[in-house]
């Protein structure tokens, strides 16, 4: 499958370096504006850092940043050969020849164009060059200095030493580079973040030893662009900084901390009602059903708002059984429109599909059949929505209204990352290369919005596919991991590379997507880690119900939900800080931990809110290592207490679990019901407390 339009690799020896030309002018609002040998530039200080831009904007706005922020009244210098920019908090000096900057906050430097200097010259990357279609920035990187964020990548949560693009793909799983939900905004535990505000691609390389392994290098695919460089203190601030400029999460309604119970797929009615049947007599905790892609459309008409007629000729019978059980509903869609329904000719004529730029037709879609199966059939050649037309975005979010009158309650935002040509045109006048990532955005803001209007019981979003802005539409999914281990843990490091994006909420895909081995172990330690996400699927190709395994893994899962339901109050909690704040639901040990430089290292285990440190376990042996940071630790929920400031190591039994609460801490636990309408909001039972 066609992965983009591919890495842009700087032509190091053709780079056009960019010089300033003369003095600065002050435009008297804080703002200098800067003639260089690449244009015009707008240089400003803003309370959460500095922004260096070209003068010339889209003239489209795509909305990902909530609010243009608030410059601060700077004093400006304008030499012929610097120019500087002051507050009583931040300097930004910046050098003519060539132009290079130094960024510092309260007398601390916090950026700089990199010290990577060549024999004979002072730099040997360039600190700003234009290229042919974007921008080569360069940024210092001192030694050890780690790098987070970049959105949902399945590796290393340090990004030094990595090449990562900001490119959304189908990545059908989380073996490689590529993933769905991406951002270019990457920050450190030195201070300092970098956000570039851009639809557009943009590679990274965090000390990248091929460019450079002591500087950050960073190639904007636009020809425009919009860098903030951010500072603060320590991650949390710096996560607080970024969502007040790109906005945060609303608190997700209570249902959607429940279970929500999918497969690809049931395949009708009266196989989803025995499931729901099945669930409830077996006493499982759970809230939602899902009625996923094949589930309740014709795969070779889709996707148009209707339920497959030859299977569901009265879907409102299946759905009131599932309410009679007390069930959300969750249904899936794509925003693609096939050629065989007879929408793609009428949507086509109004113009609210993407165009071909060459024939000015609607753009017609055609899948790589190679990523499809028996279960995954092939898919038809579709149009795709274009959401930069009013009208179209209008009727795409309208046309959600009959289904939520229905009785959905949820819908599952799938896809979103086709637009992969360059001779794809929008009605904004975009390119495929500027429209690729930000149509993610466009698509989950519409549907989010149906939610607004028409749900009755609380607005609340999956979606697979991400760009900036879009933790304001709660919540995300980590699509598609292979079903063992390594998918396991690579599942939930893309979930913890999110949250250190700004993103709060998201759920793994618990028992692995394809490559099915009915593996007990693996589906019971995903289960345990699950219970600890915001939000909590069970999906996969085949069964994904408890029952379907052993029943001694049965035991074990059904009292892992048990304890999910029970920390409901702790999680709404925790979801309440996470939309005040923007610190996400699960938080990596460099965020959680600033001060603790060893507890970095621990990648693979994480805070849950304020007061949890889980330590996922990945392998069948039950073997769990894990840091357990300065002070005395209990084991939640058994109480066995355990010296901090050291690795401890664990062989756990089936049903038990590597999770400890530092001294002091107060759980509050709910009741164990089997779904949330038998809860309050903020019903706690007792408080558990270590300690």
């Amino acid at each position: 499958m066609e992965e983009g339009f591919g890495v842009r690799v700087p032509d190091w020896p053709n780079l056009h370096w960019v010089d300033v030309i003369g003095a600065a002018e002050d435009k008297g609002n804080g703002v200098a504006l800067l003639q260089t040998t690449a244009g015009e530039l707008e240089v400003s200080l803003l309370a959460s850092g500095a922004r260096i831009r070209t003068q010339r904007q889209r003239e489209y706005d795509y909305g990902l940043l909530i609010a243009e922020p608030e410059v601060l009244p700077a004093r400006i210098t304008a030499g012929e050969n610097f120019t500087q920019l002051k507050t009583d908090s931040y300097e930004l000096k910046i050098e003519h020849t060539p132009f290079c900057f130094e960024f510092s906050r309260r007398g601390r430097a916090v950026q700089q164009s990199p010290t990577d200097a060549h024999f004979v010259k002072r730099f040997r990357l360039p600190p700003l060059a234009r290229l042919e279609d974007g921008w080569f920035w360069s940024f210092e990187l001192r030694s050890g200095e780690p790098v987070y964020g970049l959105g949902e990548k399945w590796g290393k949560l340090d990004k030094r030493g990595q090449l990562v693009r900001s490119f959304n793909c189908d990545a059908l799983g989380v073996n490689a580079e590529i993933s769905y939900k991406n951002s270019p905004f990457a920050w450190s535990p030195a201070g300092w973040g970098l956000f570039a505000h851009t639809p557009a691609p943009v590679t990274h390389g965090g000390g990248y030893a091929p460019w450079s392994q002591r500087a950050y290098g960073m190639v904007i695919e636009d020809q425009l662009f919009d860098l903030f460089i951010l500072a603060s203190d320590h991650g949390a601030a710096m996560l607080e900084s970024y969502t007040a400029l790109t906005g945060r999460s609303p608190v997700p309604p209570l249902w959607s901390a429940g279970v929500i119970l999918s497969k690809a797929y049931y395949k009708t009615g009266e196989e989803i009602i025995a499931v729901a049947k099945q669930v409830r007599a077996r006493k499982m905790p759970c809230d939602v059903i899902t009625f996923d892609g094949r589930a309740w459309q014709d795969t070779d008409t889709r996707f148009a708002f209707e339920w497959d007629p030859t299977r569901y000729p009265d879907p409102a019978r299946v759905v009131n059984q599932l309410k009679e059980l007390e069930f959300k509903i969750c249904v899936w869609e794509y925003p693609l429109v096939s050629t065989r329904h007879p929408w793609f000719d009428e949507l086509a004529r109004k113009g609210w599909l993407l165009k071909d730029r060459r024939s000015g037709d609607a753009y017609r879609y055609s899948w790589d059949q190679r990523a499809f199966g028996p279960v995954l059939t092939p898919l038809p050649e579709s149009g795709i929505v274009d959401f930069t037309h009013p009208d179209a975005y209008a009727f795409w979010r309208d046309a959600h209204q009959p289904l939520f009158e229905l009785g959905v309650d949820m819908i599952k935002a799938d896809f979103g990352e086709q637009v992969e040509d360059d001779n794809i045109l929008s009605h904004s006048g975009d390119s495929g290369r500027a429209l690729h990532n930000v149509y993610a955005h466009l698509y989950n803001r519409c549907v989010y919005e149906a939610a607004e209007r028409y749900c009755k019981t609380g607005p609340f979003l999956f979606s697979r596919s991400s760009w900036i802005g879009c933790q304001r539409f709660p919540s995300q999914w980590g699509g598609d991991p292979q079903a063992d281990w390594g998918g396991m843990a690579g599942n939930i490091r893309g979930g913890l590379s999110w949250g250190l994006t700004g993103a709060p909420f998201y759920a793994t895909d618990i028992g692995g997507f394809y490559g099915d081995q009915r593996n007990d172990a693996l589906y019971v330690r995903w289960v345990q880690a699950g219970i600890f996400s915001a939000h909590m699927r069970l999906h996969g190709i085949g069964a994904r119900e408890p029952w379907s395994y052993s029943a001694e893994a049965e035991r074990a899962v059904l009292n892992a939900l048990t304890l999910r339901y029970r920390l409901i109050p702790y999680i709404r909690q925790t979801m309440r800080c996470a939309s005040q704040t923007g610190l996400p639901v699960q938080r990596a040990m460099a965020l959680a931990f600033p001060e603790d430089r060893a507890a970095w290292a621990f990648e693979d285990q994480f805070m849950f809110g304020d007061d949890l440190l889980v330590a996922p376990c990945l392998n069948p042996e039950g073997r769990v290592e894990i840091y357990l940071p300065a002070g005395d630790w209990y084991q939640f929920p058994t109480g066995r207490t355990f010296v901090g400031g050291r690795v401890h190591r664990f062989s756990l039994a089936l049903d038990e679990l590597a999770v400890f609460a530092p001294q002091g801490a107060k759980i509050p636990l709910g009741p164990a019901v089997q779904h949330t309408e038998m809860l309050a909001e903020d019903q706690v039972e007792e408080y558990w407390q270590a300690g």
